[in-house]
């Protein structure tokens, strides 16, 4: 099996691993957002730990990395909160799409922050992007799901800057694994009081179950780092949008959810011009690599 191809298959696992997470954490039921992340973020801070320990070279944090580390945290913290409100109150489809804004707020806040180029053509495509957004969003008082799916997008608002701060951080040389252990901490400890004082007792099937979110929330992150370490984002990132394709066949097979007409639109805008920048970042990628 060629590099490419373990590339494609890890990335699909990681989307697979993602869209079960988003499972376990709407079966969890009526327990807040802080609560469920918490634990997601708990297992991911030993996962993290248990490759540091493994790997000691992927520690090292220099003291001028901290404070984009602490905003790589508040932002991914604000990622997870809203996406996890969004997976209890959407359909599993729409709240997995308004997370897959991300990559777009990517380029946008790297445009600004980092002097990332942001040519005209890409740029039309991320607008088109925000049209296809506000179909699944469907801003009207009369869609009584408005606010659930204006927080499902501030989390892939969040999300996005957390990526931006990741490219800049992994600029600098800091390591993934030391990356991921800060912002599981970080996340940890903020809503450690929240715990403590608001906390909501659970059964123990919604503990099952977010165990099983924070397990498949690790599997995600180790797919997807494998993935990119075989093969480049120009040539496999767009795979990742199979997330959309398993979370809208895990809401109609176990939550009995279909997206309606306008969001299923939307979808389709969204993964369009996902695929139109994957193409044009693959053909340019080519290019480079013959000249």
């Amino acid at each position: 099996m060629t590099r490419h191809a373990k590339g494609v298959l890890c990335i699909i696992a990681s989307a697979f691993c993602f869209a079960l997470m988003n499972m376990f954490v709407r079966a969890a039921g009526d327990l807040p957002s802080i609560e469920k992340s918490f634990f997601r973020n708990a297992i991911a801070a030993i996962a993290a730990a248990a490759i540091i320990a493994r790997d000691r070279s992927a520690t090292g944090i220099a003291a001028k990395d901290i404070p984009l580390l602490i905003l790589r945290s508040v932002m991914g913290t604000l990622g997870i909160l809203c996406n996890y409100y969004a997976v209890d109150h959407l359909v599993l489809s729409d709240a997995s799409m308004l997370n897959k804004m991300s990559p777009f707020f990517t380029i946008i806040f790297s445009w600004i922050f980092l002097a990332e180029k942001l040519p005209l053509r890409k740029a039309a495509m991320v607008a088109i992007a925000f049209i296809g957004s506000l179909l699944v969003i469907k801003p009207s008082f009369a869609n009584a799901s408005l606010g659930a799916s204006a927080i499902g997008f501030l989390g892939g608002l969040g999300a996005g800057a957390a990526y931006a701060c990741v490219r800049a951080l992994g600029r600098k040389g800091v390591k993934g694994p030391a990356i991921v252990l800060f912002f599981s901490l970080f996340s940890c400890l903020v809503t450690l009081p929240y715990l403590i004082f608001c906390y909501v007792p659970m059964t123990g099937r919604q503990l099952m179950m977010l165990l099983l979110a924070g397990i498949s929330a690790a599997g995600g992150q180790f797919t997807i780092t494998a993935a990119y370490s075989y093969a480049p984002a120009s040539e496999i990132s767009i795979y990742d949008y199979s997330q959309i394709i398993f979370s809208a066949l895990i809401g109609f097979i176990i939550f009995q959810q279909v997206p309606d007409g306008l969001s299923v639109i939307g979808y389709a805008v969204i993964i369009a011009m996902a695929l139109l920048m994957f193409m044009q970042d693959r053909s340019i990628a080519k290019h480079q690599t013959k000249s």
